[in-house]
């Protein structure tokens, strides 16, 4: 046997990387209307429900983080299974960005019956929300199945949350290969969208014992959110944009934001106090375009975390539920 013809049964039995079974025209073929009807679906939703594309893309981050893209944050919880939607740092995910999902797999089903996962509308329709508020341009890779395991725990122990060091959130990242410059990049999402009161009312009422608002707080800032925040205990609701000034348009804001006392979240704020991160903070507050260059190439890489292809997953027929429970 000659040289050739042994290269090539080496290379037939070498493992597939999960990103060569992923094209942005996986669907050509099985359902050539896909981008349309998601980017018709998110368009719609967008204009009647101006929060939509935060609340896709924050449960799009809370997905991935959680055993790769796979769409597990909507599966529903049952007698015998609390899922990711239902642990305590999912709870406030807003209902808009399961909404759109819905209905556009709802339309995808009656134009390609059983052929478009939920993992890759989520992924989708998160691209397409960010580009409608201004956000940059990236490419999505299409041919995730949908996730077999949706389970609360995993949730708590993958997603940061708003008081976590950045040691803690660092690590985090990097378990999930991205730097720490990615991490910079990617909490720059925080220019759109909000914040429940719950979440940053630590830096308000109870910061330390001789100091109860957090000094590096923008007083005026502070004060405007302690009125706004005043009965959080009562009607946990309450909540304040992540970028008070342009909150609902993508842009660089956030970053200038952050030096001003203007970052909401302790997790916002820590970006700007700490030498891993302020360079980014720094970079992407004078220039938007690079924000906007390393935003996209940031999400591209989580948009294919730990996907799962082939018969790793399945094509769910409900976003809300797993095949199995439909036999």
């Amino acid at each position: 046997m000659d040289f050739p013809i042994l290269f090539f049964l080496f290379l037939s039995i070498l493992p597939i990387s999960q990103s060569q079974e992923l094209s942005v025209d996986y669907y050509k073929t099985s359902c050539p209307n896909f981008q349309q009807i998601v980017r018709e679906t998110v368009t719609s939703k967008q204009i009647s429900t101006p929060t939509t594309a935060a609340a896709t893309l924050r449960m799009f981050f809370h997905d991935c983080m959680v055993e790769g893209c796979d769409a597990s944050v909507l599966i529903s919880s049952n007698t015998f299974n609390v899922a990711e939607r239902d642990a305590e740092i999912n709870l406030s995910l807003p209902g808009d960005g399961f909404d759109v999902v819905v209905r556009a797999k709802t339309a995808l089903e009656l134009t390609c019956p059983k052929i478009v996962s939920c993992a890759d509308i989520l992924a989708q329709a998160t691209r397409d929300l960010i580009i409608m508020v201004g956000g940059p341009f990236y490419t999505v890779q299409l041919g995730r199945k949908d996730g077999l395991i949706s389970k609360a725990a995993d949730a708590e122990q993958h997603v940061p949350r708003s008081n976590m060091t950045l040691d803690h959130m660092i690590n985090l990242f990097k378990l999930k290969g991205f730097t720490e410059t990615e991490l910079v990049a990617l909490m720059g999402a925080h220019t759109i969208g909000f914040s429940h009161c719950k979440e940053f009312a630590e830096r308000l009422y109870n910061y330390s014992n001789t100091t109860p608002t957090d000094p590096d707080f923008n007083p005026k800032y502070a004060a405007a959110l302690k009125t706004l925040c005043a009965n959080y205990t009562i009607d946990t609701t309450m909540s304040a944009f992540n970028d008070v000034l342009t909150p609902s348009k993508f842009d660089n804001m956030y970053f200038q934001n952050l030096p001003r006392g203007l970052g909401l979240l302790s997790s916002d704020h820590i970006l700007v106090k700490d030498p891993r991160t302020k360079p980014a903070v720094d970079l992407y507050a004078k220039n938007q375009t690079q924000f906007f260059v390393d935003f996209a190439r940031a999400m591209e890489k989580l948009s294919v975390l730990q996907i799962k292809t082939g018969d790793k997953g399945e094509v769910r027929h409900r976003c809300d539920h797993f095949n199995s429970i439909d036999t």
